[in-house]
């Protein structure tokens, strides 16, 4: 009788250090599989596994698009399974599943709540008295504004390092999903006066980290850390009460849209994969399409 959970952690090894996957992806595989083998138990893989494990999901009321996450893990740990000679037939492949996910719409921020929200942290930084008020008002007014100005996924954020700013450039250098890396240029003036202010500070505190941003023990700031600022600063000047940091992404790259920036431009900055990520974005730039159909629509000239 084989063990499903040792092999599902020598897939989840062979899958890090082959596929050079980022801790996140591959601890929510780790989820996925350890809900797969709760599943299994003690018994062992057969022909019909996959269905039966299907209609427990079903059960379950999950989402179509949670079931088709949790699927595609596996598929590719019954291919492990079917290459490592642990199991004699891949029978995942027998079985097609098709769900559809539900396409939502970006949540975004108004422009007018982008602004509350960059004043109230300025103020913040203007009233600080104290020197750990000072730095802490400084940080925070500079990660939210790069998060503002460059709709950097959040983990980004955290990960920058000081090696990776040119600022003769006024670049940073982004370490994106599935490790990958791209140029991101600061274009607003204030969001680099702010970041170098912060620069500046970083320097006189006590700290053997390379990170840019930290917390108050002089370590990188967490995903968590920055999501609790955010929160804090949401509640404090009274905007969208149920907004997250990742609404600024979506903010940013639906004003870029509606600004007139094309569609592949916006992809690289963003550092989405593919451009149908990214397309999802033009539903919400509701102006672009005024300003079009004003323009275009044939049935205004008749």
């Amino acid at each position: 009788m084989q063990n499903y959970n040792e092999l599902s952690s020598s897939f989840l090894s062979t899958m890090q250090s082959t596929k050079n996957l980022s801790e996140k992806t591959v601890t929510a595989y780790q989820s996925d599989l350890s809900d797969f083998c709760r599943f299994i138990d003690k018994g062992e893989i057969g022909k019909e596994t996959i269905l039966k494990y299907v209609q427990y999901l079903s059960q379950k009321e999950l989402k179509d698009s949670t079931i088709n996450r949790k699927l595609i893990v596996i598929k590719m740990f019954f291919e492990y399974l079917y290459q490592s000679h642990n199991i004699y037939e891949n029978y995942y492949l027998e079985h097609k599943f098709r769900f559809k996910k539900e396409r939502k719409l970006p949540k975004t921020l108004t422009i007018k709540e982008v602004s509350t929200l960059m004043v109230y942290l300025s103020k913040q930084r203007e009233q600080a008295l104290t020197s750990f008020a000072k730095w802490k008002s400084n940080r925070n007014l500079a990660l939210i504004d790069i998060l503002v100005s460059t709709g950097i996924r959040v983990a980004e954020a955290s990960e920058i390092s000081i090696n990776d700013i040119a600022i003769s450039e006024r670049v940073i250098l982004i370490h994106g999903k599935g490790r990958k890396q791209r140029l991101i240029y600061i274009s607003c003036h204030q969001t680099w006066n702010n970041l170098i202010k912060w620069i500046n500070i970083r320097k006189t505190l006590n700290t053997n980290s390379d990170n840019l941003f930290l917390n108050r023990y002089g370590k990188q700031i967490s995903i968590h850390g920055i999501e609790y600022i955010f929160t804090c600063a949401r509640n404090s000047c009274g905007i969208n009460p149920k907004a997250t940091p990742h609404y600024l992404r979506h903010t940013f790259a639906t004003n870029l849209l509606a600004n007139g920036a094309d569609l592949r431009s916006v992809q690289e900055i963003l550092g989405h994969s593919s451009v149908s990520t990214t397309e999802i974005y033009t539903e919400v730039t509701v102006e672009r399409k005024k300003q079009v159909l004003k323009k275009y629509n044939y049935r205004n000239k008749i």
